[in-house]
Parts: structure tokens; C-alpha cells; sequence
């Protein structure tokens, strides 16, 4: 590795001399990654195949001898063993598989700790091999976008150049791991960079096509699923695909929230971390053992749906709740892989299901459950991610099935719109979130784009009611120092706004007996609470309005609240409490990249040891050092003469024991 990396600064230097152009540089940087990660994902899945013979084959034919029953033991052994390899020689890190990938593309310039690559690719082999219910595409995913992150860093490539590179070799690692390079371009942009933007397109595009190339030239040009022809036979269909879509929608939102679940209630168990790999290994074997298809990534039963095999609805029914739940039990206790393959095996068992039901109740009608266990799969997948050109375009290359595409393409929008009406963020999106990172377009959005309405927005009403004379709306304007209320219904509902101006339009008229309700304004501009300020904002602007009336979505005469130009000014300076919060984030993902070392976020407690106290009066242990602090909107370096307050949040690079050190003085022990 030493002299490789010699080697690429001998090159980095001859670069600086020659200066080639910028589209020579990024088309051989392309290429390189397109061929190391179609290597490294070739690797990967030796390694999965040998972890499977050895824990399957050799370890449970020993453990057979003394019964059956001893096959639930294989995959805690295997849990026990990726446990102390990410513990000890990983550590923790701040987000699951792709979710950290995107967090270090939008905030740190691509940069990956690439030299733990290794020693997760082997953990996520063995967790496979073992038989946990995770899928290979994560860590082929981190292969490929830490190898193109490892030669942006080591050439000394420009930020973008270098974010460049990490979405080509993602792009690079779906295609050699699905034997899909048009879905790995389309993963890449929709989800590593966040936008279908032309500049990228031809790297990306290059390292998908070679990393093909590659893994057909050594593997076969097979697609990963081999199906019968399905086709769609009638527009009487479509209302069949449209519930499917909107089941599909509901079992990502569900597998999405069950995934974070799970991570909570294995981060309060009270056990060392390492052991905790173990316990989630023991419920996936106690389960694997009368339902053995859950074990592993499942493509073997995912064909055997596709091919028309018959499973009973209820075997399907309890393959699809045991896969949901076992995903969520092994990532959320530590196994390291990914969500895409249990995604795929979730939608084919729930589309099967549901073909099969529909096959009993409406005999007369041409229906082959397995075309909707193909089109179950796009739409769970797209439910999941929010990434609905990848799914469609990887369930086409992987079964290369054109036939049943419009159908598919439907269920998959039908099921997107579901998934994010119960589940705003998708499974990448809501690790972010949690840290207070919410990305558009591959990047931190505008400041007031990262509030919604009902943060901001007044809760405590005043509100006039349309039945009563205009001077009551007169006097209470006065006394309240208001230029406009909302109006409302004797049930309370909207009925209008009235303003100061429309009591003068009136006054002019010299009508005294008019009443607020016909003066009022019926036709009203609203907001809804979990839009965007900047939405809200955008929308008050073009009319010059000065207030908003806020109403439910689901009854837009249910009055919530009201966001006026003073909401605004507040919501401001949260925007911008919360700019300064993620560029202190930022920095903590450089500062990973760049030490080495485990970079932890803590927020000084009530008792904590070091409250009230000066930097340099505080007892720090050896292996620690402070790298900033954040108060409120200020983001400083601490100095020995420091005086540190409650509520501040410091960041510590920290390694070995000092990390629990550093809580205890905290007071996060």
C-alpha cells in the first residue's frame, strides 16, 4: 500500500508539471476507479461466498452433529466476530453504509477514511456469509467510493474533482454489483451527488461502463435474476398496480422506521459494543431456523418468487414480516451491509402476496403473481431510498424485462408519494436528519429552507368571528396592534382574513350595519405546517401578504396557526443557528478524515466536572485534544483560559479510553 501510494505522488507531481487538461485527468481518474472497484467488488463477493462455505458448509455441518437446532448458533458466532473487528479495529462511526458517504460529498469535499475499507469489507463479508439479513451493496457502494475518495486525496485533487470521483466509484460499485451500470450512473447522481447534472455525467458514466466491463469479463454478462417473460395485459390492471403501490409505500415507510428503531433499542442495551453484533446474531438464527430463506441476502428465494415457484400466501405473509424485522435486528445491532437486497426481497414476497390474494378473489382475470413480485420489488426499493429512476432502471437491467415496465414505472411513483407522506426522509435521509443535516441536491440547503412553518408559527390565536359587526373587528385590531386577523366559522373553521385595509375600503362606503364576514377576504393564501419557511416566504412575497393563515392539509379550513413577518425574523435566526451547527459538523468530518482518530461531539451538562470551569483547569486525559466549540451561533477554538459553559457543545478528537474519559468530565457518562 506504501509504495502504491508512492507511486500515485510521483504521479500527482508529474500532473503538477505537465498540467493535462481537466476532462484528460477526470476520464484516466474515471477509468482507474471504474477498474479498481470492479475488482475490489469481484473481491468482495469471493470473500462473501467463501465466509458462506466456511460458516455454513464447515462450521454448521460440525455444529450439525449434535442437532439441527444448532444452526442458531452460526450466525451469533459470526456477529461475535464482526463485532470485535468493528470495535477494535474500526470504531465507531457517525452513520450507516451510503448515509455517511453523502454527509462527506456535501460537507467535506469526498473525503473518506478510506484505510478502513479493508477491515469493513471483510466484517461485511463475514456478516453475510454468517447468514444476517443484510444485503452486499453498501459495502460494495463504500469500496467504490472510498477508492475513488482514496485517489482524489492522494493525487491532491480539488474538492469537486474529488466528490466527483467518489460518485463515480459508487456508480462503479452498483454496476459491478448488480451487473447494472445504467441504475449504478443513475445511483450516483440521484443519491451520492443529489442532482442530474450533465458536467458529472461522462466520469461517472466511464467508471459504471468499465466497472461492468470488468466484472462480465470475469463473471459473465448473466443478469442477477433470470425471469420468464411478464407482460402487462390489460389496463384493467392498473388499479391492481395502484394498490400495490400504495402497500409498497407503506412497507418501506415501515421498514424505514423500523430500521432506526431497532439501532435505538441496540444503543440502550447495556452490553460492551462489540457484543452486541452477537445478541442480534442469536434472534436472526432463532428465526433462520424454521424459516431459512431470511438467512443472507436471499436472491435464491427472491428467483424462485420471479420464476413462479408456488409459495403459500401465508408462508409469503411470514417471510415478508420475519425479512423486515431481522433487517432492522441485524443493522440496527451491528452487522454491517446493506438495505437494497432486503429492500428487493421485501418487495418480491409482498408483491407475490398480494398477486396471489388478488388471483383467489378475481379468478377470471390473467394474473401471474410474479409480475407483481417484479414490480413489488422496484417499488419497495424506490419507497425506501427516494430514489425512483435507480429502482426502475435497476429491476430493467437486472431482469432484462422491458415488457412490464409502464406498470412498474407506476407503482414505483405511487409508492414514492406514499412512502414520503409517512415518512419524510428516506433511509439514508433519516440517519442524517437525526444529526440535523438535511441535504437537496447533494448539498446543505438555504438557510430558510431548513425550517418548517409549525417551528416558527403562532400557536395562540386571536382570531375574529365572521358573524360579528365590523366595529368589533375595528376595536380589537386597535387594542391588539394587529394589521390583519384570521376569520373563522362558529365551529371554528377558516372562513377569511380581514385586514386594516379592508375595514377602510368599507369605512368609505359609510355602511354601518356590514359584518366581518362580508368583509373579510374569502379567498385566502395559506401554509402548512410542515412546509418550508423559504416556501412560505416565496409565496407571501409575490402577493406583498403580511401574514399566512396556517390550515391541515387534510382539511384546509382547520385553522393551526398563523406565521406572520415577525415569524419570519425568528425563524431566521434558527436557520442560522442551525448554518452554524452543520459547518461545525462539517468540521468534525474532516477532522476524522484527515487524523485518523475518532472525532466526538459532546454537550456540557448541568453537573457536568467541567462546567463553570477554565480549559486548562480541567483534568483532559492524554489521548484527547479539544478541537472547537460551538455557543450558540459562535463556533470558537478553545484556549486554556477558556471558560467553559453549560450548554456548550465541544468537538474532541479522542482514541482509546479518552473517549469515555471525556463523557464522564462531560457529564455524558
Amino acid at each position: 500500500m506504501n509504495r502504491f501510494s508512492t507511486v500515485l505522488s510521483k504521479t500527482s507531481r508529474w500532473l503538477d508539471r505537465v498540467q493535462p487538461s481537466e476532462t484528460v485527468v477526470m476520464f484516466a481518474l474515471a477509468l482507474l476507479v471504474g477498474v479498481t472497484t470492479g475488482a475490489g467488488v469481484w473481491i468482495f463477493k469471493q470473500l462473501i461466498e467463501l465466509a458462506q462455505h466456511l460458516f455454513f458448509e464447515v462450521l454448521g455441518g460440525a455444529f450439525s452433529r449434535l442437532g439441527n437446532w444448532t444452526v442458531l448458533g452460526v450466525p451469533a458466532i459470526g456477529g461475535l466476530a464482526v463485532g470485535v473487528l468493528m470495535h477494535f479495529f474500526v470504531g465507531e462511526e457517525r452513520h450507516h453504509g451510503v448515509a455517511g458517504i453523502m454527509e462527506a460529498v456535501a460537507l467535506a469535499g469526498g473525503r473518506l477514511r478510506y484505510k478502513r475499507v479493508p477491515i469493513k469489507t471483510v466484517a461485511a463479508s463475514i456478516s453475510i456469509g454468517a447468514g444476517a439479513s443484510v444485503g452486499p451493496e453498501d459495502p460494495s457502494v463504500q469500496i467504490g467510493a472510498n477508492l475513488g475518495s482514496f485517489l482524489g486525496q492522494i493525487l491532491r485533487q480539488s474538492d469537486d474533482r474529488t466528490r466527483t470521483l467518489v460518485a463515480a466509484g459508487a456508480a462503479g460499485a452498483i454496476a459491478a454489483a448488480f451487473n447494472a451500470p445504467i441504475a449504478g450512473i443513475f445511483f450516483a447522481l440521484e443519491l451520492i451527488i443529489g442532482e442530474l447534472s450533465g458536467g458529472l455525467f461522462g466520469s461517472i458514466a466511464l467508471a459504471a461502463v468499465i466497472s461492468a466491463v470488468f466484472t462480465q469479463a470475469v463473471s459473465g454478462a448473466e443478469p442477477a435474476f433470470h425471469v420468464p417473460a411478464y407482460q402487462f395485459n390489460s389496463p384493467l390492471e392498473l388499479p391492481l398496480y395502484l394498490a400495490l403501490g400504495v402497500l409498497a409505500g407503506a412497507t418501506a415507510a415501515l421498514y424505514i422506521r423500523a430500521l432506526y428503531k431497532a439501532h435505538d433499542a441496540f444503543q440502550a442495551l447495556p452490553v460492551p459494543r462489540w457484543v452486541k453484533p452477537a445478541s442480534a446474531g442469536i434472534l436472526v438464527g432463532t428465526i433462520g431456523l424454521g424459516l431459512p430463506q431470511i438467512f443472507g441476502v436471499g436472491y435464491a428465494t427472491i428467483e424462485q418468487i420471479l420464476n413462479g415457484q408456488m409459495f403459500s400466501l401465508g408462508l409469503l405473509s411470514t417471510l415478508l414480516i420475519a425479512k423486515l424485522i431481522l433487517t432492522a435486528v441485524s443493522i440496527g445491532g451491528g452487522f454491517p451491509g446493506g438495505v437494497f437486497a432486503p429492500s428487493l426481497f421485501l418487495g418480491a414476497t409482498l408483491g407475490a402476496a398480494f398477486g396471489t390474494l388478488v388471483q383467489r378473489v378475481m379468478p377470471g382475470l390473467p394474473i401471474v403473481p410474479a409480475a407483481f413480485a417484479l414490480v413489488g420489488m422496484a417499488a419497495v426499493l424506490a419507497g425506501a431510498v427516494h430514489a425512483p429512476l435507480t429502482a426502475i432502471i435497476l429491476l430493467f437491467e437486472m431482469t432484462r424485462d422491458y415488457r412490464i415496465i409502464l406498470p412498474l414505472m407506476f407503482a414505483v411513483v405511487v409508492s414514492l408519494i406514499v412512502s414520503q407522506w409517512l415518512q419524510h426522509d428516506s433511509v439514508y435521509g433519516e440517519g442524517l436528519a437525526r444529526k440535523g443535516i438535511r441535504l437537496q441536491r447533494g448539498r446543505d440547503v438555504e438557510v430558510l429552507d431548513t425550517i418548517s412553518v409549525a417551528e416558527v408559527m403562532q400557536t395562540e390565536l386571536r382570531t375574529l368571528r365572521e358573524s360579528d359587526p365590523l366595529t368589533v373587528a375595528a376595536d380589537i385590531l386597535a387594542q391588539t396592534r394587529h394589521h390583519g386577523l384570521p376569520v373563522v366559522e362558529a365551529r371554528g373553521e377558516l372562513f377569511g382574513i380581514l385586514t386594516v385595509q379592508d375595514i377602510e375600503r368599507v369605512a368609505a362606503d359609510q355602511d354601518t350595519h356590514i359584518t366581518i364576514g362580508q368583509a373579510c377576504i374569502r379567498e385566502v393564501l395559506t401554509a402548512f405546517p410542515d412546509e418550508t419557511i423559504g416556501a412560505a416566504l416565496r409565496r407571501m412575497s409575490a402577493r406583498d401578504i403580511g401574514r399566512l393563515p396556517v390550515v391541515a392539509r387534510d382539511n384546509r379550513r382547520q385553522l393551526l396557526g398563523v406565521l406572520g413577518r415577525v415569524d419570519l425574523v425568528r425563524a431566521y435566526d434558527i436557520a442560522l443557528t442551525r448554518r452554524t451547527t452543520l459547518r461545525h459538523t462539517a468540521q468534525q468530518v474532516r477532522l476524522g478524515v484527515f487524523t485518523g482518530a475518532q472525532v466526538i461531539e459532546l454537550t456540557i451538562a448541568p453537573d457536568a466536572i467541567c462546567a463553570d470551569q477554565r480549559v486548562s483547569a480541567v483534568n483532559w486525559p492524554r489521548n484527547c485534544v479539544l478541537a472547537s466549540m460551538r455557543r450558540g451561533r459562535q463556533t470558537l477554538i478553545p484556549h486554556g483560559d477558556t471558560l467553559l459553559r453549560v450548554g456548550d457543545v465541544l468537538v474532541a478528537v479522542v482514541e482509546g479510553e479518552a473517549r469515555d474519559q471525556v463523557q464522564q468530565l462531560c457529564g455524558q457518562a
